[in-house]
């Protein structure tokens, strides 16, 4: 369908621009008139090169999806129809992927569609929790809550995997830096100390042969190590993908790690306790939100603990005993749970168990940032150091001969 340009002046003078798809410049006016607009100039867009590489389009990330809810809330509650509202931002959003996707829904709202069924339809987009709470609001005409609650849910989740991708991503750096530079030392710089070693002739130092005999190694094995690393990685993920049960036994080898395994159970609870909050407050029934809650959890130990959770609940048990008897869930939040099932205020002791939880989460973070700063630092240093000493070690020895 073409794209038309076009400019309109309000009833109270004001010009509006915007762009629009229509089967003609005629169609588009008499859209604009609807909106009370009087029709400036309609000009057809000029087509734009693209190129889009398939596989490599625009990724849709939370920040996009904050923005348009946040935005799409203001108009809702500003009393713009729904149409009217896709359309606006469909058109102003500078993510082409999520142009289309937009687009799309607001064809289907058109066409009759409920506004949750057409999200539906997109679920690389729109996720369970995203539609369910659009149902939800939908249902209760509550649709502008719903989505502020929704957008301050979509920001408060993206600040704590900001947090956790945060106190990864300095370490692995350093970590990839030192690999490189002992890999650059061990095949490139190494040989040439090497040959000048054979030119003096002699007996080496045990801690230089050392070192030689690991640079002619890795010489030898560099292109099999790197072949074998990358086939390795795209093993665990093909195999993590394919396979539910590794993925079972990996995510719990992944929550007993010394370290990482901790807080990625305080990063479980922080966002098992936000989500199942703005579910249960939005007014999606429980067993319902224990579901969504449950497959976008992100291990699957802890979803099958909270599947275990809801079977029970569908039995006629509280939520705080079948948590209880997990052990992913601490004491303090089953306790804190079963206050607010007696109390009924479960959204907000939620709410306050998931700020807790933010809060230590970013502790741990920063805790734990600290510690493994100075621990990559000296592995860095140290192991160019030992390489540095080793090759010097001849040169010493040499000046001692000639003395």
């Amino acid at each position: 369908m073409p794209v038309y340009v076009w400019q309109g002046r309000t009833r109270q003078g004001q010009i509006k621009k915007g762009v629009m798809e229509a089967a003609s410049d005629s169609a588009v006016m008499t859209q604009l008139r609807a909106q009370s607009l009087l029709p400036v100039s309609v000009k057809a867009k000029s087509k734009e090169l693209n190129f889009s590489i398939p596989g490599l389009g625009a990724r849709i990330t939370i920040r996009d999806l904050v923005v348009f809810t946040r935005q799409f809330a203001t108009m809702i509650d500003a009393g713009l129809p729904l149409v009217q509202c896709l359309e606006i931002l469909a058109n102003q959003n500078p993510n082409a992927e999520f142009k289309k996707i937009l687009s799309a829904v607001k064809a289907d709202v058109e066409q009759g569609s409920t506004f949750a069924d057409a999200l539906k339809k997109h679920p690389k987009a729109f996720d369970e929790l995203f539609v369910n709470l659009v149902a939800a609001g939908e249902i209760g005409g509550i649709l502008d809550t719903i989505l502020s609650r929704l957008a301050a849910y979509l920001e408060k989740a993206d600040n704590l995997r900001r947090k956790v991708r945060g106190a990864m991503v300095y370490p692995s750096t350093i970590l990839m830096v030192a690999i490189g530079v002992l890999t650059l030392l061990l095949v490139k710089v190494i040989p040439v100390f090497e040959k000048m070693f054979q030119d003096f002739g002699g007996t080496l130092p045990g801690p230089t042969q050392v070192v030689i005999d690991v640079s002619h190694f890795m010489q030898t094995w560099i292109v099999f190590f790197m072949l074998g690393f990358s086939a390795m990685v795209v093993g665990w993920f093909q195999a993590r993908a394919r396979s539910p049960e590794f993925k079972y036994k990996t995510d719990a080898l992944i929550l007993r790690l010394p370290v990482f395994g901790p807080l990625l159970k305080k990063v479980a609870v922080a966002r098992f306790s936000r989500t199942f909050g703005t579910m249960i407050s939005s007014g999606v029934p429980i067993l319902d939100a224990l579901d969504v809650v449950a497959k976008t959890a992100g291990n699957k130990v802890i979803e099958g603990e909270l599947m275990k959770a809801r079977s029970a609940i569908s039995e006629g048990k509280t939520i705080a005993e079948p948590l209880q008897s997990s052990k992913v869930f601490p004491g303090m939040v089953v306790q804190m749970i079963a206050v607010g099932e007696q109390t009924g205020a479960m959204d907000s002791m939620l709410a306050k168990i998931a700020d807790f939880f933010d809060d230590v989460v970013d502790a741990c973070v920063s805790a734990l940032t600290g510690l493994m700063e100075p621990m990559m630092l000296v592995f860095l240093g140290g192991s160019i150091g030992t390489i540095l000493i080793a090759m010097y070690l001849p040169i010493f020895k040499l000046a001692d001969a000639i003395k």
